[in-house]
């Protein structure tokens, strides 16, 4: 039965993406973003972290380095040139004034007409949701209505550098009731963007093959929407 709308992209040039951490877009969204770039919708990529916590045994400032250059290799595969990550703590990220801060000149410098980002409720489809997820997801949404405030964060609008107002959010694994559809061709892309997670995913014995993930999810997600292949999503026009 379907019960996802078909998520309509006219109208959006520019895409910014914010998650917490190197590969968390790789787990659908990459997908979606395979098929936005061959439509020659610019996308950009902002993680808080650079993951340094997260394999376990790994040192951070080991682990930091190696997996932004695992998310630069998944970033190509999907057509994604513009890959900042900042210097947020993995795994102490906090929903505060100063993250809301930094997502708001990010904004305003992407002047994005879509922001893409992870689920910020604390139970998710695969479970408890990581801490980081939360807080990243949360300081997105009051980002945005920063962003478009001019009387927020001040000290940013300086340069030509403006106020500016992002028309959807669409977040992943967040009570969907959209679709984004994907082609054949781009469920292949985000199943190679997970893979370029090679040393991460090795350090995760009982993670499911990339093939097996990314394809359950998109092709759970067209069962819902009458489609092949489609990503759920929760598509939020911003007032």
């Amino acid at each position: 039965m379907t019960t996802l709308e078909r998520f309509d992209p006219t109208g959006i040039q520019r895409v910014l993406c914010i998650v917490a951490h190197p590969d968390d877009m790789e787990y659908g969204g990459s997908a979606a973003v395979a098929e936005w770039t061959a439509q020659g919708i610019e996308v950009s990529y902002l993680l808080l972290t650079a993951g340094e916590a997260g394999m376990r045994g790994v040192a951070p400032e080991v682990a930091g380095p190696l997996r932004a250059a695992e998310q630069r290799a998944a970033c190509d595969v999907v057509g994604v040139t513009d890959l900042t990550i900042l210097d947020l703590p993995d795994g102490l990220v906090e929903h505060s004034i100063e993250t809301r801060r930094r997502i708001a000149h990010a904004i305003r410098q992407a002047r994005p007409d879509a922001i893409f980002t992870m689920t910020w409720d604390l139970e998710a489809g695969w479970g408890l949701n990581h801490a980081d997820h939360r807080a990243t997801g949360l300081a997105v949404v009051d980002a945005i209505r920063d962003a478009d405030n001019p009387w927020l964060f001040r000290e940013q609008l300086t340069d030509g550098l403006t106020e500016w107002k992002t028309t959807w959010l669409l977040a992943t694994a967040h009570r969907p009731d959209h679709a984004i559809e994907v082609s054949e061709r781009a469920l292949e892309l985000g199943i190679a963007s997970l893979a370029a997670h090679r040393e991460y995913l090795e350090a995760l014995p009982d993670h499911p093959t990339p093939h097996d993930l990314v394809t359950g999810v998109l092709t759970g997600g067209g069962e819902q929407a009458g489609l092949p292949f489609a990503l759920p999503v929760h598509a939020y026009r911003m007032g």
